[in-house]
């Protein structure tokens, strides 16, 4: 039983990188960065964006079931789990051109908002368990998606370069 807690903790951990003692969801979020660069441009492109938001739904809720198995051992959305900023992360680049600009402006707004927690992020962490710890960085997402939607559309040759 042990074994499975420090698997679940080391999945919450995004491969022990929650446990880096300063600023761990800064890092998380880089670490979801990184991901994202290596991820191919098709997949943010055409009918594969769909298959895109159906994949991160899915993290999405084994997300949530792995940080509440987490929370029982590591405390209420402690600092370690940051397997929430990877799925926050991937939604505020989700049906956005995949560039590294824009991949990097989305790491910067989904920080400010999951840190600021604009209303309703505050509230969501409310939630019980795996939800709580979750939801507020996919709301943290959408805002920074809705901006930087906003933001091509005034000044696409700035984001697409």
């Amino acid at each position: 039983m042990k074994d499975r807690q420090k698997a679940v903790n080391l999945l919450a951990s995004l491969l022990g990188t929650g446990y880096i003692p300063f600023m761990p969801g800064t890092f998380g979020s880089i670490a979801a960065y990184g991901v994202y660069l290596l991820l191919p441009k098709l997949l943010y492109e055409g009918i594969q964006m769909w298959y895109s938001l159906i994949g991160l739904l899915v993290i999405s809720f084994i997300a949530v079931y792995i940080s509440g198995k987490a929370e029982k051992d590591l405390g209420e959305d402690a600092p370690q789990i940051v397997i929430d900023e990877l799925c926050g992360y991937f939604v505020a680049t989700l049906f956005l051109p995949k560039t590294w600009l824009i991949g990097l402006y989305a790491l910067v707004l989904f920080r400010v908002f999951d840190i600021a927690k604009p209303f309703p992020i505050n509230r969501s962490q409310r939630l019980r368990g795996g939800w709580g710890v979750v939801i507020d960085d996919l709301l943290a997402g959408i805002y920074a998606n809705v901006l930087l939607q906003v933001l091509i559309r005034i000044y696409p040759g700035f984001f697409l370069k």
